[in-house]
Formats: structure tokens, sequence, C-alpha cells
């Protein structure tokens, strides 16, 4: 079918077959936005509270409520809204084109309308556009690892093995050319297989589960005291309009309805921190859940490595020797027993690399876009034998022009070699040869002693136990005479040397994993990729796995949750397999976040608690399935944010021992008062106008308190955990009956003294709570939140204003004091403050249970 399709048949199909596109989320209206914001449990009871205050008449406080409800849903959406925008961005700069041959002529058409039956040409730096059978090849080479997590690429064939026969919309040529007929596409490809897996939607974040159980316990709380203080003021002839009020003012007063605005701010300022480090939030909940993370599941290349090739041991029998280097520059050295050599310094080592130039077909373009990256063109195994060259100081285009290519004989993955004729400088005929070392290290090919052969195999499959992919070189030389049977190019060789080629870790990678213990998390790898290789990146990374702890396709299969959350480094995944991995973690009781790139970890990063996608090498699918895009493709922003994450719920927790310190002072001096002699100890109106200043500015600003200095070095909380556990319960209630004793004493003082007690009180439990405020600073002493020291300020500035202002004084029910009693409250919030910092240092709260490590694979 070298005509291709008619215009007309093709229009035809696609409409039969529709668009060749993977099913993308439907994109999520602003108003069904809203919508989810507003199911909040902590929303709901804010909005039951409105209603109450607005059923009272206390309009000031329903439109403080409405305010704190509005600024939550609006921050909300619009954070959700921008994150799409962003990773539509990032999407866009990846839509690919495909060639294809229509009414017999070859033209281009977007990806998107390619149908079954289609005739698609393939080329170098080509991005295949649906699966298909493979009609023509030549020297065609596929990176499929965005697939199948494979590092190294698979040569294509013509043939009766499908693996290699055919070509998975998504992957990468990276050499040769070919012909395809297309076989599937959209859903119907491999690509789209993979996107249906993803079909469950995200659940709660740990955080919202805890709020959840937090605010239900709450409003049952809340009912029962505010209905014992009803009741105590009809059974002392209150009147019963006044203690319905009060009742309800004490409600609104022990919700802290800040908490979802302080949440709000605490998320929003970690995004916009994590945004200035190329980290994208999609869902702005996503940043409280990487701090809650106990388990971190990472894939292996391009995300633990650099996703590329390079050739890092060499030997040759006279010695080893290191390369390295970043990237495919010439920047980088190769080094024998410590010390940097040259070309001229190391002949053996010359020789080899000299001749793994020769023999090469692969080609590296300099920068030319100021980002000083060198860029690989042809198969990435050949372009790290060039970059390894280039840093023992060979010049390829010299070596070329000194010994032109006259003759080759291409690789093959049945021969596993590859051979070059070059003419060389004093006439005759030089061959060279690379290729697998279990078909160069034997005669015919060799020509080397048996001894010489025995060391260069102990040596390739050292190296191979290290993860390395092994080449043999060699090398002869010939008259210059043209034989009639070019295989006899392959005998006779002799022996150059070994060239040991990884896909290097990343730089950043072990200070992540190491940052990563020292949290508590557990570093796991998951990877498409064999065995050996995993065991060398996970070991080379710092997730220290010995051999038991790499398991396999059919293990994982085979494999109880129990067993499975027993390992390290698990490897030939596929991707369902990948989405069992994190279930069974997730079952075990851990918060999972998913590291990944490729079209195979979709699946995953969606099932995980928090998915994390690589942003610049990274398929649409694996972003638009994550909740977290590092545009940078940097893992160590993942701790970033995982310092984040806890910065935000111990905000949280700092907030609600305060504001609910406060509640409970108050429900406290009404249920106690009366017993003092205090029929009504704060008439509705003042419980609102404390709860306005304390849970108002003051609240909010806890939400931006910088991240304690230790905060890394703890383990994660446990998952079940509530909000309000490691000790937190008695802590708010120890400080709230503190408050409620200093008011209490201070009403009774004034009584007994003839003042006007009950605005003394008022006065005194308003100054307390916010010293209690100033004392639940992250970092004592400083600075670093001086948004907290003015809101403090201002509320307390309010709260005297409600004693001296007349208009404040009739709204209140307050009476004028005197300034040494203004004095006194003074002081009184100062010892708040003292209090809260003794507290603090006398019970910092029980410490997080650890996580175990997991132990060795079960035999």
């Amino acid at each position: 079918m070298t005509a291709g399709l008619s215009r007309e048949e093709a229009a035809r199909r696609l409409g039969e077959y529709g668009a060749n596109v993977v099913a993308q989320e439907r994109r999520t209206p602003v108003w069904r936005r809203a919508l989810q914001q507003l199911r909040d449990p902590l929303i709901v009871v804010l909005l039951v509270a409105a209603a109450l205050t607005l059923g009272t008449g206390d309009l000031p406080d329903t439109a403080v409520i409405l305010l704190v409800i509005t600024v939550n849903t609006v921050v909300g959406v619009v954070q959700e809204v921008r994150a799409e925008r962003a990773v539509a961005a990032l999407t866009a700069l990846s839509a690919p084109a495909a060639r294809v041959v229509r009414d017999g002529a070859d033209s281009s058409v977007p990806a998107a309308d390619v149908v079954p039956g289609d005739l698609v040409l393939l080329g170098e730096g080509d991005i295949v556009p649906a699966d298909g059978e493979i009609l023509d090849a030549a020297l065609l080479l596929v990176d499929e690892s965005a697939l199948t997590g494979e590092s190294v690429p698979v040569e294509k064939t013509v043939g009766e093995d499908r693996s290699l026969s055919t070509v998975s919309a998504g992957t990468v040529v990276v050499r040769g050319r070919g012909r395809v007929e297309v076989t599937g596409t959209g859903p119907d490809s491999a690509l789209g297989r993979i996107a249906a897996l993803m079909g469950t939607e995200p659940g709660l974040t740990p955080l919202q589960r805890r709020l959840a159980r937090f605010g239900r316990v709450l409003a049952a709380v809340t009912v029962a005291l505010c209905a014992v203080v009803l009741a105590l003021g009809l059974a002392r002839g209150q009147p019963v309009e006044l203690m319905v009020v009060t009742a309800i003012s004490l409600a609104v007063a022990a919700v802290p309805e800040s908490l979802p605005a302080v949440i709000t701010l605490a998320l929003a300022l970690g995004a916009r921190r994590m945004a200035e480090r190329h980290a994208i939030v999609r869902r702005l909940p996503a940043v409280e859940t990487l701090g809650s993370v106990t388990v971190l599941a990472t894939d292996k290349t391009g995300t633990l490595t650099e996703g590329r090739m390079a050739a890092e041991r060499l030997w040759t029998p006279q010695g080893e020797a290191t390369v390295s280097g970043i990237g495919y520059g010439p920047e980088g050295r190769v080094a024998r027993d410590g010390h940097t050599v040259t070309a001229g310094d190391a002949p053996d080592l010359a020789a080899l690399l000299r001749a793994s130039v020769l023999c090469n077909d692969a080609a590296l373009e300099p920068p030319a876009d100021g980002d000083g990256q060198w860029r690989a063109m042809g198969d990435p195994t050949e372009a790290a034998l060039l970059a390894a060259g280039a840093r023992l100081g060979l010049d390829r285009a010299a070596l070329e022009r000194a010994l032109p290519r006259v003759d080759e004989i291409p690789f093959d993955s049945a021969r596993k070699r590859m051979t070059t004729v070059h003419h060389a400088p004093g006439g005759g005929l030089r061959v060279v040869c690379k290729g697998a070392p279990e078909v160069m290290l034997r005669p015919p090919v060799l020509t080397d002693p048996p001894g010489t052969r025995t060391r260069a195999a102990t040596q390739a499959e050292e190296l191979a136990r290290n993860g390395y992919r092994v080449l043999a070189v060699a090398s002869a030389d010939h008259d210059e005479i043209r034989p009639p049977n070019l295989d006899v190019w392959e005998s006779g060789l002799s022996l150059l040397g070994l060239v040991g080629i990884l896909d290097p870790p990343r730089d950043t990678s072990r200070t992540t994993i190491a940052a990563c213990e020292r949290a508590g998390i557990i570093p796991v790898l998951i990877t498409g990729d064999h065995p050996l290789t995993a065991r060398a990146v996970a070991a080379r990374s710092g997730i220290m796995a010995r051999q038991d702890e790499v398991t396999t396709g059919t293990r994982i299969r085979q494999g109880t949750a129990g067993e499975l959350t027993a390992l390290r480094v698990y490897a030939r995944t596929t991707p369902d397999q990948k989405l069992d991995i994190v279930q069974a973690w997730r079952a075990s009781g851990h918060v999972v976040a998913m590291t990944g790139d490729g079209v195979n970890d979709g699946p995953a990063l969606r099932r995980a608690d928090i998915g994390v996608a690589m942003g610049q090498r990274g398929t649409e699918v694996a972003r638009q399935a994550a909740d977290l895009v590092l545009a940078d493709d940097n893992l160590a922003t993942v701790v970033a944010a995982v310092e984040e994450g806890r910065r935000v719920y111990a905000n949280v927790r700092r907030f609600l021992l305060y504001a609910l310190a406060g509640g409970t002072a108050e429900i406290l001096v009404m249920l106690l008062g009366p017993f003092l002699g205090m029929p009504l100890p704060l008439l509705p109106a003042q419980i609102l106008w404390i709860n306005l200043l304390t849970h108002g500015l003051p609240g909010v600003a806890l939400g931006a308190e910088p991240v304690a200095p230790d905060v890394m070095h703890h383990p994660p909380r446990p998952p079940d955990e509530s909000v309000l556990g490691a000790g937190l319960w008695p802590r708010l209630l120890a400080m709230g009956a503190f408050v409620a004793g200093v008011t209490l004493v201070a009403g009774v003082w004034a009584r007994e003294t003839g003042r006007p007690w009950q605005s003394m009180m008022f006065l005194v439990l308003g100054a307390t709570q916010l010293g209690v405020a100033l004392g639940s600073r992250a970092r004592p002493g400083s600075l670093a939140n001086p948004f907290l020291l003015l809101a403090v300020t201002t509320a307390l500035a309010l709260q005297a204003a409600g004693i001296y202002l007349p208009p404040l004084r009739a709204l209140l029910g307050t009476e004028s004091l005197p300034p040494v009693d203004l004095a006194i409250a003074c002081a009184l919030s100062g010892l708040g403050h003292v209090a809260m910092r003794v507290h603090r240092r006398l019970f910092p709260g029980r410490p997080p249970r650890a996580r175990s490590a997991p132990g060795p694979a079960p035999g």
C-alpha cells in the first residue's frame, strides 16, 4: 500500500473511529468547582453558623462569616484554574504532528487526524502518533521509556516478533527511518488503554479527612455545651430570649470560622512558594498532602536519573578508568587511579575511545538556544561514546578526516554488533567493530589469547551486575583489498576494551533520598527497566537495596500486600502492576506520593494520594494525572514541597490550639461565672465581638507562620491520627482553662472592688487570648511573620475601643474603665503570651510515631 489512504477515505475513517487523542479530563466548570469548595465539612458548619447569626439579627458577624466562606471559595477556585492553564500550556508545547501518505503523496497532518490504515512515515526525532505494524525499517531504533520504563532504546525490524515489529503511540524514534501501517488510534492504542486505567477520581486528602472528623466532633460538643449554658441560665431565671441568643453566640464563638481562611492562606502561600521553584500545584490541598506523605514511590528514567546514556566505565587489558561529566558536552574528565588523563597520557584508552567514535552514527549538537546544553542526535548509546571521547580530548572531525569511512555493516539485533571500515593514514584499511560482549569475546571474532578474553568476560559480567550496559570494542588493520564477503571484516580482530554505559542518577537524587530518610519517609523505586539496572540506580541514589530486595513483575503479580510493602525496588513492572504496588502501600495505612513522567506512570499517579509529574520530559497523560507538576523536572522540589506541606499542617494545628483554647475559655467563663456570683458573665454581643477580633486577623495571620527549623527532622504524622491528636486535646483544654481562670479572677476582683466587672472580664478575656496568639509563633522572638504582630496590635486596639468609644459601648453594653484597669488587662495579655511559651516548652506534644522501614524481601 505505497499510495496510502485517499483523503476521502481518511476523512470517513476519522468520523468512524474518532480523533486520535487520549481521553482527557473534562474541564470542570467554575460553578462546579465552587460547589466542591462549599462541600467542605467546616464550610458547612460555617454556613449553619451564618444562618444562626442571621436569625438573631447579628448582621456584622454574619457578614464576617460569609466573607470568610467567599474568600476561601474564590482562592481555591482561582488556584485550580491557574494550575489547569499552566498544565495546558505545557501540553501545547508537546502536541505532535505526523507524516502520512495520502493519495500517493507525503503530507503532514495533526497527530489527532491519523486513522487506522494510514501509512505513517517515521524518521529520527519523530513521536510515533499511533500504534502500528512496521512495513519497512532501516536501522529503526525507538525509545519506549515513556510507555514501558525501559531506558535502553529498542531496535525495530520487520518480522514475526510483535515486540520488535510493532510501534506504540507516544514513543520516540531516536535513529533510522521506517514505514508503519496504523492499527490502533486514540483509546484503542496502548497509550489509550493505559489512560483508561486512570478513571478513578481522586479522594479526600489526609487533611480533609481529618478536618471532616474534627468538624463532626466539634459540632456535637459545641451543641452539648451550649445546651448546658442555656439550661443553667434558664434555671437561674434569666430571660428565655436572652439565653437563646447567648447559647447561639457561644456556638458561633466555639466554631473557629477563620479555620478555612487559615488553611486556604497557608495552602496558597505554599503554592506560591512552590511556583517560584517551578512546581505547579493543580489542586490546592495537594500542598498539605505532601506533608503527610510516608512513602515516596519514584520511577527511574528521567526522575531519579538524567534520562540519557553516559559511558562511565572504561576497561582495557592495561587497566580501568572512569568518565565523569554532566550532559553530552565535552566538559568532564577521564580519570585513572584518581588522576585526569588525556589521549596522550593513556594510549590504550585513546585507542578504545577513538574506535568508539569512528564506529558511530550518532551526532552531538552544540548549544543553540542559550541553555548551554548539548543534545544527542541518534542512538543515545552511541552519543554517550562520543561524549566520552570528547572528554579524553579526541576531535571527532579530525579523526574522520584522518580515517574516512569507506564501508560498514550496520547493527542488527541478530548479530548484536556494528562494523565500520576506514582508510588508514599509512595506507591499508582499519576495521572497527563494537557489540555485545557475549558475541564479541570469542573466536573467530577475536584473536586475543584466552586469558585476555577470560579477564574481559569477567569484567563484563561485573559491569552488567552493577547495572551497566556493556559494549566490547575491537579493531584490526588489513591490506587495502576488498574481501568477497563483508563478514570477513568481523573476524581476526584485536580487543581494545570494554565500555560500561548507564543512565546516570541526577545530582540531586542522592540528597533528595537522604532528605526523605531523615524526614521518616520511605523511598521506593518502581521501574519497567531491568532488575540489575534498577538495583544499581537504587544503590547509587541512596535507596540501599540488597539483591533480594529487587522484585520483578512475576513476583509482583503473585505477592500479597504485606509482601509487596516489604520491598524497596520493583523492576520490570507494567502500568497495572505499578497501580497494584501503590494500592498495597495505601492499604497498609501509608500516604503515598508517586513521581513519574511516562504514560506507564499515569494510572499510579492518579491512584496515589499525590501524583507528581515531570513537566518538561513528562507526557501529557502523566501531567493530567498528577496533582503536582514539576516544570523544571527537579526531584529535589518534592522535598521542598514536603516541607511546605508540613508547615501548612503545623499552622493548622497552631491555629486550632489558639482558637479552640479561646472558645473553651469563653464556654468555661459562661459555665463557671454564675457559680461565682456573676449571673451572666458576658453579653451575646460581647462574645461575638471577642470572637471576631481573636479569630479574625490574628487567626488568619497564624496561617502565614514560617516553617519550624526542625520540621524535616521528624517522621510524618500517622495517617490515621486526628488533627487534634499528638497531645493537642489536653493542651488546648489546659490553655483554655488558664485563660478562663485569669478572666474569672479578674472578674471576681473587679466585682469585689466595685468596678464594672463585666467590662473588665470582656477586656481581659480578649486581651489574654491575643497574648496566647503571640506565644503561638513558630519562631518566638523573631520578626519572621510581622503580619501577626500587626494583627494582634490592631485587634488589641479594637478591643480597647469597645470599652472607650461611645458607639461601641452602646453596641456591646460595656462601661468605660479607668486607665489602671486597661494597664492590668494589658499585663494579663502579656501573661497569656508567657503562659503559652512556657506551656509549649513543658508540653511540646507527643512525638509522632515513626514508620518502620521495610525488611528484606520474602524468600
